[in-house]
């Protein structure tokens, strides 16, 4: 199953609106996208991404708005004649059919013959590595075989566009890890357009072209991994993208002030409102000797010290009270030597690092 020039489409959703009585799933949702991109929807429990991908599939009428795959129309269009491949959380494999008639049940929908369907079902089976698979039973799996049976079946029949609804959810998280990596190589070779629904900032970071973060039914921001991460729209994306503290940022005549510190940064500020600085565990070290240019220095006491294996988490307290975590490589020759509870230390972050953006959601 080879990548061609005719194995993608672009996708348009244009003001989409989907209510359930006063709930908004879908709130005057746009979004291109690219032909042959994997693009996710990343959000929370009820924010509105698997409703979104819903629509895309057919299985979900929105009140208002147009969906074009490619030049058409596809809105009122049913699921079966949307030609879309679908991989469900749960999989939905018929424990009944072997795992080849599992992955040929769609060729056999569309009346292939016999012979065809059985060479595109073995095709297909190597595709994802199950060659060999094809008499085994669904209950003689592991979940890592029955998720590649079942994207097998999904693209199957050589759809230009591919949807998935959190399919690596029930696997074990070393399992999940490499499935991620085995996913994004296999969308390479493909190159389908692919939509995938995720609550997992992680996953969508690993995966992903670009993602759309999702709350109340309403795209927060769209961005590839890096931008999102490093910098973030608002303070909801920043809090669910990694792992942040935010400090409440006040004005005076000569600039900018966080926890009682003159703070500086080399990216843009909003002019007016409510401010808020965000800082990453990653981003902040321990400072030691004198204090470099372009570097906002806290003062702290350490309040706990957590070995992780290959990282540890220091968490320290800054003058205004706020708790903050730093994160660094743990080596064991340096670890006995960090601070311990108790003791004073000096926290930089570079200004490069220093984001300040306005208190609000969206």
């Amino acid at each position: 199953m080879e990548k061609s020039r005719h194995a993608s489409l672009p996708i348009s959703v244009g003001n989409v609106t989907k209510t359930y009585g006063n709930v908004y799933a879908l709130d005057d949702v746009s979004i291109d996208i690219k032909s042959g991109e994997f693009l996710t929807l990343l959000g929370p429990s009820g924010s509105g991404k698997t409703t979104l991908l819903m629509v895309l599939a057919g299985f979900a009428r929105p009140d208002c708005g147009s969906l074009r795959f490619g030049e058409s129309e596809m809105i009122r269009l049913p699921p079966h004649r949307r030609n879309v491949g679908m991989v469900f959380q749960n999989y939905a494999l018929f424990p009944h059919m072997s795992v080849a008639e599992n992955v040929g049940y769609p060729l056999r929908l569309r009346r292939m013959a016999k012979a065809e369907i059985g060479a595109k079902v073995d095709d297909s089976l190597e595709t994802v590595q199950l060659g060999g698979y094809g008499d085994r039973r669904i209950d003689q799996l592991s979940g890592g075989q029955k998720q590649r049976v079942a994207l097998a079946r999904a693209i199957v029949f050589e759809p230009r566009i591919l949807l998935m609804d959190e399919p690596l959810s029930a696997l074990d998280k070393k399992l999940r890890d490499r499935m991620q990596i085995e996913l994004r190589h296999l969308h390479e070779k493909l190159g389908m357009t692919t939509v995938y629904v995720t609550h997992d900032q992680r996953e969508a970071l690993t995966m992903s072209d670009r993602i759309a973060v999702i709350n109340h039914g309403r795209i927060m921001q769209l961005a590839t991994p890096q931008k999102l991460y490093d910098n973030p729209e608002n303070r909801f994306v920043a809090d669910f993208i990694g792992e942040s503290t935010f400090l409440k940022v006040a004005r005076d005549g000569s600039g900018l002030e966080a926890a009682g510190v003159k703070i500086g940064s080399s990216k843009p500020s909003p002019d007016s409102g409510s401010l808020l600085l965000m800082m990453r565990p990653e981003r902040i070290r321990i400072l030691e000797g004198p204090v470099a240019e372009r570097v906002n220095e806290f003062p702290a006491i350490v309040s706990d010290l957590v070995y992780q294996g290959e990282s540890y988490l220091l968490y320290a307290r800054l003058g205004d009270g706020t708790e903050l975590a730093v994160r660094g490589a743990t080596r064991s020759d340096a670890f006995s030597r960090l601070p311990k509870p108790g003791e004073k230390v000096r926290l930089g972050l570079d200004y490069a690092d220093t984001l300040i953006f306005s208190d609000a959601e969206a």
